[in-house]
Formats: structure tokens, sequence, C-alpha cells
């Protein structure tokens, strides 16, 4: 499948090399690629600069927001969550048209310092909104309870026994999205719904960061027993 992941940080970078390890055609999207291989040192994620990560992914394309979206055939948006919309429309809704959009994102605001809150909560999700504003785009929402080292091997913890979940309005983007969770290791996946429950999911960030504050490592997850 060809796949465009929407963005340049330690979720993108995860997805992107995971995915392509599963045999998909992958191209990272950004405003600018010759401005990203640009960039020199590390990032605020302490992480190496792109052109570093490219040299070991040498089979992983980098194209502008537009192209990548156009040229894929199943969209991941792991920008940041109070950029996502803006990224989107750079994408264009034309290019994202009819495809599945995994959304990854959490609408996680640090306006306020840490530990930030949620933009939106309650009665409205960032998933949400996307799909308002793509509304021929099949919005699935998934991955967002967890840390990027655990989106691509949930066995680092718990020998990979924790939850996935799954929100959309589309019965078959949520089977392709599922499929894809499956292949990267993921045995216990819930389809909760439409995409307004997706608000539960993001909901569930302000628990997450206590936790990782408390137990000192971001490599938890949540496991729905029943």
């Amino acid at each position: 499948m060809k796949i465009a992941v929407l963005g340049t940080g330690n979720v993108g970078r995860a997805l992107g090399a995971a995915l392509a390890g599963q045999g998909h055609e992958v191209t990272i999207g950004t405003r600018d690629p010759a401005t990203t291989l640009a960039r020199v040192g590390v990032d605020a994620m302490e992480s190496p600069p792109l052109s570093e990560w490219f040299t070991e992914h040498p089979g992983i394309g980098l194209a502008r927001f537009a192209a990548a979206a156009e040229a894929c055939e199943l969209v991941v948006n792991a920008t940041s969550g109070g950029a996502s919309l803006n990224v989107l429309a750079r994408a264009g809704a034309g290019n994202l048209a009819g495809k599945v959009l995994l959304d990854v994102a959490n609408p996680l605001d640090f306006s306020h310092g840490m530990p930030p809150s949620l933009l939106v909560c309650n009665r409205d999700s960032l998933a949400e909104q996307i799909q308002r504003a793509y509304p021929a785009a099949r919005v699935v929402k998934s991955l967002n309870t967890m840390t990027a080292a655990l989106m691509v091997n949930p066995g680092l913890v718990a020998g990979g026994e924790h939850t996935a979940f799954v929100s959309g309005n589309d019965a078959e983007a949520k089977k392709t999205v599922t499929a894809l969770l499956t292949d990267l290791g993921h045995t216990d996946v819930i389809d909760l719904g439409d995409i307004e429950t997706a608000r539960g999911a993001e909901m569930l960030l302000p628990i997450w960061l206590s936790l990782w504050g408390a137990l000192g490592t971001p490599l938890l997850n949540f496991k729905i027993v029943r």
C-alpha cells in the first residue's frame, strides 16, 4: 500500500519506518523538504536531524504535504495536534477525499506549561474536527493512547497484551487500520464505534501523562480487562 505519513517527529519517523518494514511504500510529508533536510542538531525531542534518519531509511520518500497525500492510498496524521488542521489544509481536501486518514495525533495545549491540557474535549475531539473539515476523507482515530515506540512495537510492555482503540464512521476504513495494527503486533484492538467515540480516547491523555510522571516511563498503555 502507498502510505503518506504527515509529520517528521518521533511518531512520524517511528510509524514511517515500521510501515516501510511491513512492505508498504512510504512517503514522509513535510512543509518544505529542502528546509527539513537542511536542519542540523537534535530537535525538541532530542531526535537526530532528519537527513541522518533518511540515510538509515533509504527506501522512504520525502515530499511536500500535498504531493505525499496525492500519491498515497492511506494518510497518517502524525503531526502535533495543534497543527493538524493546518497541515491537512496544506495536504489538500482533494488529495484526502476517499482515502483512509489514520489520525494518531492528540490535541495537547502546551501554552500554559507542563502538564499540557486538551485543546478540545468533552463535546468534541480533534478527530471529529478533522472529519468535519474533510467530510470526503475516511477518518479513523487510533494509536493516540501510547507512545511512538509502543505504536510500532507493542511487545515492549506486557508482551504486547494491551489495548489499541479505533474510532470512525467508515467500517471498511476501520478494518484497514485494524489490519495495519495487527501487522504491527497489536493483538487486542477494540472498535469503540463512530468518530464521536474518539473523544474518550483523546481524553485518556491527562491520565496517561499522570501515569508517565508517576511511573517515570512513557512505556505504558491501557489494558481493557473483560
